[in-house]
C-alpha cells in the first residue's frame, strides 16, 4: 500500500496530547469516597437505606468524612435493630433517602465509589437514584472485597469478610455495622490492598483494573506495544517474530484500542493467544475513519493473517449467471480483481445463498407466468424490473394466508425479500462502479470534515479537513491526488461499504461525475412490502459541502496492499 502521504502533521497544533487512556491515571491523583450503608435488609429496589458513612480520600491522606442516619420509606425489623444498634426513633428526624442520597452525592462528586462487596451498597444507590429521579451517579467503582480476592495469597486469611481483613491489615477503627465505622475500616484495607498490589507494578487505575481482572502478567507487560501508536484514524497490524502479520484491525483511535488488547475487556481466546506471540505493532495513520477501513479490508485479502477472520477471502464471491438455457446458473468467481462475469447477477456471500435467491426466483416465476421460466423474465430482474415478481408473490400470500397456510406464505415473504435484497444491492454496487467519480464530505468526530473521493467502486483519496481550513480547498486538493489513467477492479467488500457510506444521513454530495440512480423498480422499498412508500431515487448532482473549515492531511490511496 502505498503510505507516502500518511505521515503525521508535524505542525505544532498537530501535535497530539497525551490523555489519561494513553499514559494510564495515576493512583495516587485520584480521588477515592469509601462508602458504607446500613439498610432495612430488603431488597435495593425499596431504597430501604438508615445510614450512609463515607471517608474521602486523595494519595493516602484523608480529606473529608460523610455521616448521616436516613428515615427510610418503611419500618426498621427488630433483628436489623438488633445487629446495626438503630431503630425507628433514631430516624425520625434524619433526611428522607432522597434527601440524604443528594447529599451523598454532592460529598462524592465524580470520585471513584468504593465499597467492600460494593453490588451490594452501590445497588442501594443506584435504586434510590432511579426511584427518586436523582441524576447523579459515578461512572467508576471498585470492590475491595474483590480485590482482597486477587491481592491476596492463597490461604493468607480465612475469608474476605470486612471484620477479617481489618484484624489481619491491624485497622484503627473496628468494624461494627455502623455506617462511619465500617467505612473507616474499608479505608484502611484499602490503603493496605493498594500498597500490597503496588509492589507487583499497579501504579495507575488501568493496571489495577486489569489486576483485579485478572490479565496475565505477560499479557499486562505488553501494553507497551502500543507506546508511540498514533492516536487517530488508522490501521494496526501485530506482527510476530518473523514479521508475518498476525492479526489487522482499524480504529478511530489506534493507540486506544491497541491498549485495550491488554486490558480485562478483551477476553476472546484467540485474542489472548496472538497477544502471547505477538512481537510488535505496526501502523498506517489515515486521514478518516472510512480509509481506515478500506485500506483494512485491502490489506487482509491481501496478506490474510492467521487470527482475522472477515475480510481474508475478499476477492471471492458467488454470482447468478444466465446460461443459454432457460434458467439461471450459478458461477463462481475467484478474480483478482473482484471483476463480476458477463451477464452475471449478484454478489452472494456464499453458494448457498445465491442457490436460494436462484429457487426463488424460478418458483415464483413459474406461478407468475404459468409456464417455465424464461430468460426473458429473468432478464426483467436483473435489469432492476420486480414489479410482476413482487405483484406474483404478494397475490401468492395473500392466496396461501385465505386458506391459513401461514407457513408457506411466510416462506414466501422470505424469499421475495431474499430477491429483494438481492436486486438492490446489485443495483447499488452497479451505480458505484458505473461512475467514474463521487466525492463526498461529512463532520467527523474532531470538529471537521472528512473528505473522501470515489471512482469506479473504490475509494481513490481521502482527506481531513480541520475546523478553520477550508473544506471546499480540502476537496479540491483529494481530487488532485486521487489516481488518473485504467483503473483495476475492487473487491465487493469495498465497494458495498462504500455505498453505505453515502447513504448515511450526514454525508454531502461535493461533486459526481454522473446522477446516481437506479430503477425504481428493482426493489430496494419492496423488500418491506411498502410499495406506497417507494420514492424515486434522487438524480441531483450534489449537495453543498457545509462550512468552510481545514487540511491536515490528504493521503493517496492505492489499490495494492
Amino acid at each position: 500500500m502505498d503510505t507516502a502521504n500518511t505521515s503525521p502533521d508535524t505542525s505544532p497544533r498537530s501535535v497530539d496530547q497525551l490523555s489519561f487512556a494513553d499514559v494510564g491515571e495515576d493512583l495516587s491523583t485520584i480521588t477515592f469516597v469509601i462508602v458504607d450503608l446500613e439498610t432495612t435488609g430488603g431488597p435495593a429496589t425499596e431504597a430501604g437505606i438508615t445510614e450512609i458513612g463515607a471517608v474521602k480520600v486523595r494519595a493516602g491522606e484523608v480529606i473529608g468524612e460523610f455521616a448521616t442516619l436516613v428515615r427510610p420509606p418503611g419500618s426498621i425489623p427488630g433483628h436489623i435493630t438488633a445487629l446495626t444498634g438503630i431503630d425507628d426513633t433514631m430516624v425520625v428526624d434524619a433526611p428522607s433517602v432522597a434527601g440524604a442520597v443528594a447529599s451523598f452525592g454532592e460529598f462524592a462528586g465524580d470520585a471513584v465509589l468504593v465499597a467492600h462487596n460494593a453490588p451490594y451498597d452501590l445497588g442501594f444507590l443506584k435504586a434510590a437514584c432511579a426511584r427518586f429521579d436523582l441524576s447523579w451517579f459515578p461512572g467508576r467503582s471498585l470492590d475491595t472485597a474483590r480485590l482482597a480476592r486477587v491481592a491476596l495469597l492463597p490461604g493468607e486469611v480465612r475469608n474476605c469478610k470486612l471484620a477479617t481483613l481489618a484484624r489481619h491489615f491491624r485497622a484503627p477503627v473496628t468494624p461494627i455495622h455502623r455506617a462511619l465505622a465500617d467505612a473507616q475500616a474499608t479505608t484502611h484495607v484499602l490503603h493496605c490492598l493498594l500498597e500490597r498490589v503496588g509492589s507487583l507494578g499497579v501504579r495507575t487505575w488501568e493496571d489495577l483494573r486489569d489486576f483485579i481482572g485478572r490479565v496475565s502478567p505477560a499479557q499486562r507487560a505488553k501494553r507497551t506495544l502500543a507506546d508511540g501508536l498514533p492516536t487517530g484514524p488508522g490501521v494496526y497490524t501485530f506482527v510476530d517474530r518473523q514479521g508475518a502479520p498476525l492479526y489487522i484491525g482499524t480504529s478511530a483511535n489506534v493507540r486506544s484500542r491497541v491498549r485495550s488488547y491488554f486490558t480485562a475487556t478483551e477476553n476472546r481466546a484467540r485474542m489472548s493467544e496472538m497477544i502471547a506471540i505477538a512481537e510488535r505493532v505496526e501502523s498506517i495513520p489515515c486521514a478518516t475513519a472510512l480509509e481506515a477501513h478500506v485500506r483494512e479490508i485491502r490489506i487482509i485479502s491481501d496478506r490474510r493473517p492467521h487470527y482475522n477472520r472477515r475480510s481474508r477471502r475478499a476477492q471471492d464471491s458467488w454470482w447468478l449467471r444466465i446460461s443459454d438455457k432457460p434458467r439461471l446458473r450459478l458461477v463462481a468467481v475467484k478474480s483478482a480483481d473482484g471483476t463480476p462475469p458477463a451477464n452475471s447477477w449478484g454478489p452472494f456471500t456464499s453458494r448457498s445463498a445465491a442457490r436460494h435467491v436462484a429457487d426463488a426466483i424460478s418458483s415464483m416465476d413459474a406461478d407468475r407466468f404459468t409456464d417455465t421460466p424464461s430468460a426473458e423474465h429473468i432478464r426483467e430482474i436483473v435489469a432492476g424490473d420486480l414489479g410482476g415478481f413482487q405483484a406474483a408473490a404478494a397475490a401468492r400470500m395473500l392466496d396461501l394466508a385465505n386458506v391459513e397456510r401461514f407457513e408457506e406464505a411466510g416462506r414466501v415473504r422470505d424469499a421475495l425479500v431474499a430477491v429483494c435484497q438481492a436486486s438492490e444491492r446489485h443495483q447499488r454496487i452497479q451505480m458505484l462502479r458505473r461512475t467514474e467519480r463521487i466525492v463526498t464530505a461529512h463532520p467527523d468526530t474532531r470538529g471537521g470534515w472528512a473528505i473522501h473521493v470515489l471512482s469506479a467502486g473504490r475509494l481513490t483519496a481521502a482527506a481531513h479537513a480541520r475546523p478553520g481550513d477550508d473544506a471546499r480547498a480540502t476537496a479540491a486538493a483529494a481530487m488532485s491526488t486521487a489516481e488518473s489513467g485504467q483503473l483495476t477492479g475492487t473487491t465487493v467488500e469495498e465497494t458495498v461499504l462504500l455505498a453505505k457510506h453515502l447513504e448515511l444521513d450526514q454525508v454531502r454530495l461535493v461533486d459526481v461525475s454522473a446522477p446516481l440512480s437506479w430503477p425504481i423498480t428493482s426493489g430496494s422499498t419492496m423488500a418491506s412490502l411498502r410499495v406506497a412508500h417507494i420514492r424515486e431515487p434522487s438524480t441531483t448532482a450534489m449537495r453543498p459541502v457545509g462550512p468552510a473549515p481545514g487540511v491536515t492531511r490528504v493521503s493517496r490511496i492505492a489499490h495494492s496492499a
